[in-house]
């Protein structure tokens, strides 16, 4: 019976890593090598799951933890596109928060109108700017002309031929 434990306890300590770790699968051993041996911050980083692992309780193994945070990600983008079967208050995604719809008709077509009223204040802003900057450019015109004339004057002054 002695026998019996020994050679189960040395079967259990052939694939935990520390001491009351979970057990490593010979899958998450074969891909910790592999990690190491391809890149070695692979392997790094199932050593590091596997100590996380044993910190936080967690009771599946690394390819369970894998397919659970691929299909947490497949979840969110569904909800995020709309797709259908995705629960969501939205109906779907709609643009940006501030573009989707809040349940209450009456604050969506506030928000709209506001909305469009400050396009409107963008679209004049932006002709205010157009404009300011067309007045800059005669401004300047005029005053390299201004000081053209001054040359050619005091150019006639001094006696010098014109062309």
């Amino acid at each position: 019976m002695g026998c019996h434990r020994h050679s189960r306890m040395g079967h259990e300590s052939h694939y935990r890593f520390g001491d009351g770790g979970r057990p490593w699968k010979p899958l998450e051993l074969l891909a910790m090598v592999l990690g190491f041996i391809v890149f070695w911050p692979i392997g790094l980083a199932i050593v590091l799951f596997k100590v996380w692992q044993r910190k936080m309780g967690y009771e599946g193994d690394l390819f369970a933890f894998a397919q659970e945070r691929a299909a947490d990600v497949q979840a969110r983008w569904k909800e995020a596109t709309g797709q259908p079967g995705q629960p969501g208050p939205t109906g779907g995604w709609r643009g940006p928060g501030f573009m989707r719809s809040s349940g209450n008709v009456a604050f969506d077509d506030w928000r709209e109108s506001e909305l469009a009223r400050l396009e409107e204040e963008r679209r004049k802003l932006a002709e205010a700017e157009r404009e300011f900057s067309e007045h800059i450019d005669e401004l300047r015109r005029a005053r390299d002309r201004e000081e053209f004339e001054s040359f050619m004057r005091a150019r006639r002054d001094r006696g010098e031929p014109q062309s």
